[in-house]
Protein backbone atom coordinates (compact mmCIF):
# COMPACT_ATOMS: atom_id res chain seq x y z
CA UNK A 1 0.00 0.00 0.00
CA UNK A 2 1.76 3.05 -0.86
CA UNK A 3 1.72 6.31 1.20
CA UNK A 4 -0.98 8.02 -0.04
CA UNK A 5 -3.30 5.27 -0.01
CA UNK A 6 -5.55 6.03 2.89
CA UNK A 7 -6.39 9.32 1.40
CA UNK A 8 -7.19 7.71 -1.96
CA UNK A 9 -9.96 5.50 -0.41
CA UNK A 10 -11.32 8.49 1.56
CA UNK A 11 -11.60 10.30 -2.05
CA UNK A 12 -13.35 6.85 -4.15
CA UNK A 13 -15.65 6.69 -1.18
CA UNK A 14 -16.56 10.22 -1.15
CA UNK A 15 -17.19 10.13 -4.86
CA UNK A 16 -18.67 7.03 -4.78
CA UNK A 17 -21.53 8.57 -2.26
CA UNK A 18 -22.14 11.01 -4.54
CA UNK A 19 -21.94 9.59 -8.26
CA UNK A 20 -24.71 6.14 -7.09
CA UNK A 21 -27.58 7.14 -10.08
CA UNK A 22 -29.54 4.27 -7.85
CA UNK A 23 -29.39 6.96 -4.42
CA UNK A 24 -30.90 9.68 -6.91
CA UNK A 25 -33.21 7.79 -8.99
CA UNK A 26 -34.96 6.58 -5.60
CA UNK A 27 -34.72 10.04 -4.38
CA UNK A 28 -37.74 10.97 -6.62
CA UNK A 29 -38.73 7.43 -7.07
CA UNK A 30 -40.15 6.84 -3.36
CA UNK A 31 -42.43 10.14 -3.12
CA UNK A 32 -44.34 9.01 -6.74
CA UNK A 33 -44.99 5.26 -5.23
CA UNK A 34 -46.25 7.08 -1.90
CA UNK A 35 -48.50 9.24 -3.83
CA UNK A 36 -49.90 6.40 -5.59
CA UNK A 37 -50.38 4.97 -2.54
CA UNK A 38 -52.11 7.59 -1.00
CA UNK A 39 -54.66 7.84 -3.91
CA UNK A 40 -55.37 4.44 -5.02
CA UNK A 41 -55.06 2.47 -1.83
CA UNK A 42 -56.21 4.80 1.13
CA UNK A 43 -59.81 4.58 1.48
CA UNK A 44 -60.40 7.64 3.43
CA UNK A 45 -58.94 9.88 0.58
CA UNK A 46 -60.62 8.07 -1.71
CA UNK A 47 -63.99 9.47 -0.14
CA UNK A 48 -62.52 12.70 0.91
CA UNK A 49 -60.46 13.43 -2.10
CA UNK A 50 -57.62 16.00 -0.96
CA UNK A 51 -57.13 19.79 -2.21
CA UNK A 52 -54.64 19.69 -5.05
CA UNK A 53 -52.22 21.35 -2.64
CA UNK A 54 -51.83 18.09 -1.30
CA UNK A 55 -49.36 16.01 -3.74
CA UNK A 56 -47.15 19.22 -4.10
CA UNK A 57 -46.67 19.12 -0.52
CA UNK A 58 -46.34 15.20 0.33
CA UNK A 59 -43.88 15.05 -3.03
CA UNK A 60 -41.29 17.88 -1.21
CA UNK A 61 -41.21 16.32 2.01
CA UNK A 62 -40.64 13.10 0.98
CA UNK A 63 -37.94 14.04 -1.56
CA UNK A 64 -36.74 16.75 1.60
CA UNK A 65 -36.66 13.30 3.40
CA UNK A 66 -35.19 11.11 0.84
CA UNK A 67 -32.32 13.71 0.25
CA UNK A 68 -31.83 13.98 3.77
CA UNK A 69 -30.61 10.02 3.36
CA UNK A 70 -28.58 10.68 0.87
CA UNK A 71 -26.85 13.72 2.20
CA UNK A 72 -26.47 11.81 5.53
CA UNK A 73 -24.89 8.90 3.62
CA UNK A 74 -22.44 11.85 2.15
CA UNK A 75 -21.55 13.17 5.34
CA UNK A 76 -20.04 9.95 6.22
CA UNK A 77 -17.39 10.67 2.93
CA UNK A 78 -17.15 13.98 3.81
CA UNK A 79 -16.22 13.31 7.44
CA UNK A 80 -13.27 10.67 6.40
CA UNK A 81 -12.04 13.42 4.27
CA UNK A 82 -11.52 15.47 7.48
CA UNK A 83 -8.38 13.04 8.78
CA UNK A 84 -10.96 11.68 11.19
CA UNK A 85 -12.01 15.39 12.72
CA UNK A 86 -15.33 15.58 13.90
CA UNK A 87 -15.60 19.28 14.14
CA UNK A 88 -14.09 21.43 11.22
CA UNK A 89 -13.92 25.00 10.63
CA UNK A 90 -17.24 24.90 8.35
CA UNK A 91 -19.04 23.40 11.56
CA UNK A 92 -18.13 26.76 13.45
CA UNK A 93 -14.98 25.30 15.12
CA UNK A 94 -12.20 28.11 15.46
CA UNK A 95 -9.58 25.21 16.46
CA UNK A 96 -6.66 28.30 16.38
CA UNK A 97 -8.78 29.98 19.60
CA UNK A 98 -8.95 27.39 21.81
CA UNK A 99 -5.50 26.51 21.12
CA UNK A 100 -4.13 29.49 21.97
CA UNK A 101 -6.16 29.49 25.51
CA UNK A 102 -5.13 25.95 26.20
CA UNK A 103 -1.40 26.82 25.50
CA UNK A 104 -1.40 29.71 28.26
CA UNK A 105 -1.52 27.05 30.85
CA UNK A 106 1.66 24.45 30.11
CA UNK A 107 3.27 21.59 32.52
CA UNK A 108 4.27 18.28 31.66
CA UNK A 109 4.52 16.51 27.91
CA UNK A 110 3.18 13.80 25.71
CA UNK A 111 6.53 12.31 24.89
CA UNK A 112 6.04 10.31 21.66
CA UNK A 113 9.32 7.50 20.61
CA UNK A 114 8.85 5.94 17.01
CA UNK A 115 10.39 1.87 16.83
CA UNK A 116 11.68 0.56 13.86
CA UNK A 117 9.59 -2.47 14.73
CA UNK A 118 6.62 0.05 13.54
CA UNK A 119 5.67 -0.13 17.26
CA UNK A 120 5.08 3.50 19.22
CA UNK A 121 5.12 4.75 22.62
CA UNK A 122 2.86 7.90 23.73
CA UNK A 123 3.70 8.49 26.87
CA UNK A 124 1.65 11.24 28.77
CA UNK A 125 4.04 12.64 31.35
CA UNK A 126 3.02 15.15 34.30
CA UNK A 127 3.99 13.07 37.22
CA UNK A 128 3.53 15.95 39.95
CA UNK A 129 0.02 15.97 38.63
CA UNK A 130 -0.83 12.09 38.17
CA UNK A 131 0.07 12.79 34.52
CA UNK A 132 -3.22 14.96 34.42
CA UNK A 133 -3.39 16.76 31.46
CA UNK A 134 -2.43 20.91 31.32
CA UNK A 135 -3.34 22.88 28.42
CA UNK A 136 -0.26 22.67 26.99
CA UNK A 137 -0.73 18.59 27.23
CA UNK A 138 -4.06 18.63 25.01
CA UNK A 139 -2.24 20.73 22.33
CA UNK A 140 1.18 18.36 22.78
CA UNK A 141 -1.23 15.49 22.54
CA UNK A 142 -3.21 16.56 18.95
CA UNK A 143 0.44 16.92 17.29
CA UNK A 144 1.11 13.64 18.74
CA UNK A 145 -2.00 12.28 16.64
CA UNK A 146 -1.01 14.37 13.71
CA UNK A 147 2.67 12.89 13.77
CA UNK A 148 1.37 9.22 13.88
CA UNK A 149 -0.99 10.24 10.93
CA UNK A 150 2.00 10.73 9.00
CA UNK A 151 3.74 7.77 9.92
CA UNK A 152 3.73 5.29 7.45
CA UNK A 153 5.60 2.82 8.78
CA UNK A 154 3.73 2.13 11.74
CA UNK A 155 1.75 -1.14 13.04
CA UNK A 156 0.89 0.24 16.85
CA UNK A 157 0.81 2.40 19.46
CA UNK A 158 0.68 2.00 23.10
CA UNK A 159 -0.56 4.64 25.25
CA UNK A 160 0.72 4.95 28.68
CA UNK A 161 1.86 7.53 31.57
CA UNK A 162 4.66 8.04 33.56
CA UNK A 163 6.02 7.20 36.89
CA UNK A 164 3.57 4.11 37.06
CA UNK A 165 -0.07 5.90 36.65
CA UNK A 166 -1.80 6.44 34.11
CA UNK A 167 -3.62 9.81 33.95
CA UNK A 168 -6.12 11.67 36.11
CA UNK A 169 -7.70 13.93 33.30
CA UNK A 170 -7.70 17.25 33.53
CA UNK A 171 -5.34 19.64 35.14
CA UNK A 172 -7.75 21.53 37.59
CA UNK A 173 -5.56 24.52 37.20
CA UNK A 174 -6.90 24.85 33.35
CA UNK A 175 -10.03 23.84 34.23
CA UNK A 176 -10.80 26.26 36.44
CA UNK A 177 -9.22 29.49 34.29
CA UNK A 178 -11.37 27.51 31.06
CA UNK A 179 -14.64 27.26 33.84
CA UNK A 180 -17.11 29.21 31.57
CA UNK A 181 -19.43 27.11 29.26
CA UNK A 182 -18.27 28.45 26.03
CA UNK A 183 -14.43 27.86 26.76
CA UNK A 184 -15.50 24.63 28.24
CA UNK A 185 -17.57 23.55 24.82
CA UNK A 186 -14.55 24.60 22.85
CA UNK A 187 -12.16 22.72 25.12
CA UNK A 188 -14.46 19.46 25.24
CA UNK A 189 -14.58 19.98 21.01
CA UNK A 190 -10.77 19.91 20.92
CA UNK A 191 -10.44 16.82 23.11
CA UNK A 192 -12.76 15.06 21.38
CA UNK A 193 -11.36 15.62 18.15
CA UNK A 194 -7.75 14.85 18.64
CA UNK A 195 -9.09 11.46 20.34
CA UNK A 196 -11.18 10.20 17.86
CA UNK A 197 -8.48 10.92 15.51
CA UNK A 198 -6.60 8.85 17.66
CA UNK A 199 -8.51 5.74 17.83
CA UNK A 200 -8.66 6.22 13.95
CA UNK A 201 -5.13 6.30 13.36
CA UNK A 202 -4.39 2.95 11.36
CA UNK A 203 -2.58 1.26 13.84
CA UNK A 204 -3.39 -1.19 16.54
CA UNK A 205 -3.54 0.70 19.52
CA UNK A 206 -3.57 -0.43 23.29
CA UNK A 207 -3.93 1.64 26.53
CA UNK A 208 -1.21 0.06 28.83
CA UNK A 209 -3.23 0.98 32.50
CA UNK A 210 -1.13 0.85 35.57
CA UNK A 211 -1.85 2.81 38.43
CA UNK A 212 -5.14 4.94 38.09
CA UNK A 213 -6.90 6.31 34.91
CA UNK A 214 -9.27 8.55 36.23
CA UNK A 215 -11.96 11.02 34.53
CA UNK A 216 -10.57 11.96 31.10
CA UNK A 217 -7.89 9.29 32.05
CA UNK A 218 -10.53 6.85 31.59
CA UNK A 219 -11.97 8.12 28.37
CA UNK A 220 -8.34 8.16 27.21
CA UNK A 221 -8.37 4.73 27.31
CA UNK A 222 -11.57 4.16 25.65
CA UNK A 223 -9.60 5.98 22.52
CA UNK A 224 -7.77 2.75 21.80
CA UNK A 225 -8.25 -0.49 20.31
CA UNK A 226 -7.00 -2.23 23.47
CA UNK A 227 -6.96 -1.92 26.96
CA UNK A 228 -4.21 -3.73 29.13
CA UNK A 229 -4.25 -3.41 32.81
CA UNK A 230 -1.35 -4.32 35.84
CA UNK A 231 -2.41 -5.69 39.16
CA UNK A 232 -3.89 -3.07 41.38
CA UNK A 233 -5.06 -0.46 38.28
CA UNK A 234 -8.31 0.83 38.44
CA UNK A 235 -10.12 2.33 35.47
CA UNK A 236 -12.92 5.02 36.71
CA UNK A 237 -15.17 7.78 35.48
CA UNK A 238 -15.36 9.83 38.34
CA UNK A 239 -17.21 12.80 36.14
CA UNK A 240 -20.14 12.29 38.43
CA UNK A 241 -18.30 13.81 41.84
CA UNK A 242 -17.11 16.83 39.38
CA UNK A 243 -21.00 17.64 38.81
CA UNK A 244 -20.26 16.68 34.83
CA UNK A 245 -20.10 14.01 32.59
CA UNK A 246 -17.57 12.42 29.85
CA UNK A 247 -16.59 15.55 27.93
CA UNK A 248 -14.06 14.24 25.36
CA UNK A 249 -16.04 11.21 23.73
CA UNK A 250 -15.71 8.60 26.59
CA UNK A 251 -19.09 8.20 27.20
CA UNK A 252 -20.02 7.04 23.75
CA UNK A 253 -16.89 5.35 22.80
CA UNK A 254 -17.64 3.27 26.43
CA UNK A 255 -21.24 2.45 25.63
CA UNK A 256 -19.50 0.83 22.19
CA UNK A 257 -16.91 -1.53 24.20
CA UNK A 258 -19.17 -2.67 27.31
CA UNK A 259 -22.90 -1.98 26.40
CA UNK A 260 -25.00 0.75 27.75
CA UNK A 261 -26.01 -1.20 30.75
CA UNK A 262 -22.28 -1.62 32.51
CA UNK A 263 -21.75 2.15 30.80
CA UNK A 264 -24.53 3.42 32.97
CA UNK A 265 -23.48 1.39 35.68
CA UNK A 266 -19.72 3.03 35.81
CA UNK A 267 -20.72 6.40 35.19
CA UNK A 268 -23.98 6.47 37.40
CA UNK A 269 -21.89 4.82 40.27
CA UNK A 270 -18.40 5.79 39.21
CA UNK A 271 -17.39 2.66 39.62
CA UNK A 272 -13.43 1.58 40.05
CA UNK A 273 -13.43 -1.11 37.93
CA UNK A 274 -10.20 -3.42 38.95
CA UNK A 275 -8.46 -5.80 36.48
CA UNK A 276 -10.78 -8.59 37.16
CA UNK A 277 -14.08 -6.23 36.16
CA UNK A 278 -12.96 -5.25 33.58
CA UNK A 279 -11.91 -8.62 32.11
CA UNK A 280 -15.60 -9.32 32.82
CA UNK A 281 -17.66 -6.79 31.13
CA UNK A 282 -15.30 -6.09 28.05
CA UNK A 283 -13.20 -3.17 29.03
CA UNK A 284 -9.82 -4.97 29.82
CA UNK A 285 -8.58 -7.27 27.18
CA UNK A 286 -5.67 -8.57 29.34
CA UNK A 287 -3.81 -8.52 33.02
CA UNK A 288 -0.25 -7.82 32.61
CA UNK A 289 1.67 -10.51 35.37
CA UNK A 290 2.96 -7.67 37.47
CA UNK A 291 5.78 -9.25 39.41
CA UNK A 292 8.35 -7.00 39.25
CA UNK A 293 8.27 -3.29 41.48
CA UNK A 294 9.40 0.12 41.26
CA UNK A 295 11.13 1.21 38.01
CA UNK A 296 11.52 -2.21 37.10
CA UNK A 297 7.72 -2.93 37.12
CA UNK A 298 6.95 -0.09 34.41
CA UNK A 299 9.77 -1.32 32.27
CA UNK A 300 8.14 -4.71 32.40
CA UNK A 301 4.70 -3.84 32.03
CA UNK A 302 5.75 -2.06 28.57
CA UNK A 303 7.86 -4.98 27.40
CA UNK A 304 4.51 -7.04 27.96
CA UNK A 305 2.39 -4.87 26.36
CA UNK A 306 4.97 -4.79 23.17
CA UNK A 307 4.73 -8.51 23.57
CA UNK A 308 1.09 -8.53 23.76
CA UNK A 309 0.53 -6.27 20.66
CA UNK A 310 2.98 -7.77 18.94
CA UNK A 311 0.87 -10.69 18.46
CA UNK A 312 -1.37 -8.53 16.23
CA UNK A 313 1.00 -6.59 14.57
CA UNK A 314 3.63 -8.90 12.93
CA UNK A 315 3.58 -8.90 9.38
CA UNK A 316 3.95 -5.90 6.31
CA UNK A 317 2.73 -2.76 7.36
CA UNK A 318 0.84 -2.31 4.60
CA UNK A 319 -1.18 -5.13 5.85
CA UNK A 320 -1.56 -4.24 9.33
CA UNK A 321 -2.64 -1.10 8.46
CA UNK A 322 -5.07 -2.41 5.87
CA UNK A 323 -6.76 -4.62 8.44
CA UNK A 324 -7.31 -1.66 11.11
CA UNK A 325 -8.54 0.35 8.24
CA UNK A 326 -11.40 -1.76 7.30
CA UNK A 327 -12.00 -2.63 10.94
CA UNK A 328 -12.18 1.15 11.45
CA UNK A 329 -14.79 1.02 8.63
CA UNK A 330 -17.42 -1.60 10.13
CA UNK A 331 -16.95 -0.02 13.65
CA UNK A 332 -18.47 3.63 12.61
CA UNK A 333 -19.86 3.03 8.80
CA UNK A 334 -23.26 2.12 7.24
CA UNK A 335 -23.24 -1.09 5.79
CA UNK A 336 -23.35 -0.44 2.17
CA UNK A 337 -20.27 2.55 2.75
CA UNK A 338 -18.46 0.23 4.81
CA UNK A 339 -18.61 -2.20 1.97
CA UNK A 340 -17.08 0.07 -0.20
CA UNK A 341 -14.64 1.24 1.52
CA UNK A 342 -13.57 -2.24 2.28
CA UNK A 343 -13.20 -3.57 -1.65
CA UNK A 344 -11.67 -0.28 -1.59
CA UNK A 345 -8.55 -1.31 0.84
CA UNK A 346 -8.64 -4.56 -0.89
CA UNK A 347 -7.98 -3.28 -4.31
CA UNK A 348 -5.48 -1.49 -2.52
CA UNK A 349 -3.10 -4.43 -1.71
CA UNK A 350 -4.56 -7.02 -4.41
CA UNK A 351 -1.44 -7.50 -6.82
CA UNK A 352 0.73 -6.04 -4.65
CA UNK A 353 4.49 -6.67 -4.00
CA UNK A 354 3.28 -8.29 -0.41
CA UNK A 355 0.40 -9.94 -1.95
CA UNK A 356 2.20 -11.13 -5.09
CA UNK A 357 5.29 -12.39 -2.57
CA UNK A 358 2.53 -14.36 -0.44
CA UNK A 359 1.54 -16.42 -3.28
CA UNK A 360 4.82 -16.87 -4.44
CA UNK A 361 5.65 -18.48 -1.14
CA UNK A 362 2.00 -20.24 -0.89
CA UNK A 363 1.85 -18.16 3.07
CA UNK A 364 -1.35 -19.61 3.02
CA UNK A 365 -1.08 -22.86 3.76
CA UNK A 366 1.93 -22.02 6.80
Amino acid sequence: MSASVNSQIRLRLYRSLHTQPRHLFFCFLNPVFSLLFVFFLSPSFLRYPPSPVFPVVSVMVLSAANWHLLSRSAAWGQLLLRNGSVYTPASGFQEEEIREKLLAFPGGSVDLVKQESGIAVLTVNHPARMNAFSGSMMVELEERVSQLEGWMEGKGLIVQGAAGTFCSGSDLTAVRAISNPQDGVRMCMFMQNALTRLLRLPLFSVALVEGRALGGGAELTTACDFRLMAPGSVIQFVHKHMGLVPGWGGATRLVRIVGSQNALRMLGGALKVDPEMGLRIGLADGVLEGSQAGEESGACALLEAKQWLGRYTEGPAPVIRAIKAVVQSGRELPLEVSLRAERDVFGSLWGGPVNLQALVSKAKHK
